[in-house]
């Protein structure tokens, strides 16, 4: 694989990483309340309808016949609205004007909701926790994955998950450690610098847009990322400089 793919691959895994966290704290909490058995069988059936969605998706997209760079180009402007999102809470987390997420207090808020609720509610919380998490992991996988490659894509999405099934298991509790914003914010800066790159490609001559080739993406990752923290910056000295 080529650097584009390598970026692509890890910016897949990373954000899958941090889905897979939060639905794995969702699950713990399930299985402490209904067992392991019953927590495991919701979490196995939703992760089986996302790998089935990624399939079907994957093989409907490979056989149609259209004009890659358009392709590439829709893709692009994907990722750009799926990255800003992503950016726009992580600098907001920066600056504080955002909660930062917590996977203990999470973890807390679903055992409360647990101990009210009977086994099957219990079960579908499971459910729809991991395949909402899941959806994530496939809108990456399938807008990547067909620029990139798809055996990589969903390689990757599947190595994080079996990642964060083996630390989870060896510690059986929320992965609070886990720097979930920082992670957020450098895939948001890749998604945004793949966007970037793809969307204006699509559009107009890949050579005259971005005459530097792969390289413009590390440099676009760059820019995202320090204006990002700069932003954040400013963002937390804002109320400091209203009120002087």
């Amino acid at each position: 694989m080529n650097a584009t793919q390598w970026g692509g691959v890890s910016a897949i895994f990373l954000a899958s990483a941090v889905e897979w966290v939060e639905a794995f704290t969702i699950v713990l909490a399930v299985a402490l309340s209904i067992g392991w058995g019953r927590a495991l069988s919701a979490a196995a059936a939703a992760l089986a309808l996302v790998a089935a969605l990624i399939a079907l998706t994957g093989a409907s997209l490979g056989a149609v016949r259209a004009d890659i760079d358009v392709i590439r180009g829709a893709i692009g402007l994907f990722l750009l609205l799926f990255g800003l999102r992503w950016y726009v809470k992580a600098v907001r987390r920066y600056a504080g004007r955002t909660r930062l997420h917590d996977e203990a207090e999470e973890f807390r808020e679903t055992r409360a909701e647990l101990s009210h609720a009977e086994r099957r509610v219990a079960w579908t919380i499971a459910f729809k926790g991991v395949l909402l998490e899941g959806l994530e992991v496939w809108l990456l996988v399938v807008a990547l994955g067909h620029a990139l490659s798809w055996g990589a894509a969903s390689g990757s999405a599947l190595a994080a998950l079996g990642a964060v099934i083996v630390v989870g298991a060896a510690l059986r509790q929320p992965l609070t450690r886990v720097p979930e914003n920082t992670l957020k914010f450098c895939v948001a800066c890749a998604l945004l610098a793949f966007g970037s790159f793809w969307s204006l490609g699509g559009l107009l001559p890949e050579t005259r847009v971005w005459p530097l080739g792969d390289v413009t993406l590390l440099l676009l990752f760059a820019l995202y990322f320090v204006s990002g923290r700069l932003g954040a910056l400013r963002l937390r000295r804002a109320p400091a400089l209203q009120g002087a």
